[in-house]
């Protein structure tokens, strides 16, 4: 049996994802080593997700790929997970999701440059669909500028390892309920940056695919 295509797989997920309140970022599919093949489902929202949300979310993904009967009897392991701290900023709800926190950005050719820099970084400030403030100068001389979405080729949020000045998060406006405080050494920040992941392994021998089996998917959460 052909193995189903990360579209498919997309469409029969993101209604699930969708009811849960969550948005779907990614679906992936790749071999696992061995037999089994990994399918990671990566999810978000504007307030973080707790673990039981995602190991709720991983039960009824679960069940819809066994209803569905998508991957036959060929053996798989389902990670349902978050995106790390360091992931790229490729739409209007990731920058707004990332407020307060640190970035490395790369403007577009011949898009004109805060301060004469095409790549450069800065603490994100209150966005929209259409541009995001950005706050430079870091702790010694931060200020704010706006610069249209449109322009800003690349972004990435930073790992930090100490919390930003008061005056810079405070022109940034600090950041979402829910979400980790950036250079937080109480372990939040490395606890988000590490992802919240649930997993489940579907074997043919063990769980035959029909509507009645049912697998407890481990909750994984690692904190350094």
């Amino acid at each position: 049996m052909p193995m189903p295509t990360e579209e498919r797989l997309s469409q029969l997920i993101a209604g699930y994802v969708e009811r849960r309140g969550l948005d779907l970022e990614g679906v992936t599919l790749a071999a696992a080593g061995g037999v089994h093949n990994r399918l990671t489902v990566t999810v978000d929202s504007d307030a973080g997700l707790d673990l039981d949300l995602v190991s709720d979310l991983t039960t009824d993904i679960s069940h819809a790929l066994d209803e569905a009967e998508l991957f036959g009897d060929q053996p798989y392991l389902l990670e349902v997970t978050t995106p790390g701290v360091d992931r790229p900023l490729a739409a209007p709800r990731h920058w707004r999701r990332a407020q307060g926190r640190k970035a490395k950005i790369s403007m577009r050719a011949g898009a004109p440059t805060p301060e004469g820099a095409q790549r450069f970084e800065a603490r994100i400030g209150a966005s929209t669909d259409t541009e995001v403030a950005l706050v430079l100068g870091g702790r010694q001389r931060p200020h704010r500028v706006v610069v249209p979405l449109a322009d800003i080729d690349k972004a990435v949020v930073q790992v930090e390892f100490n919390p930003p000045g008061a005056a810079e998060l405070e022109l940034a406006g600090g950041v979402l309920p829910g979400r980790p405080a950036p250079g937080d050494r109480s372990g939040t920040e490395n606890a988000d940056a590490a992802e919240d992941t649930t997993e489940d392994l579907h074997d043919a021998a063990d769980y035959p695919n029909d509507a009645d089996s049912s697998v407890v998917a481990p909750t994984e959460g690692t904190v350094e």
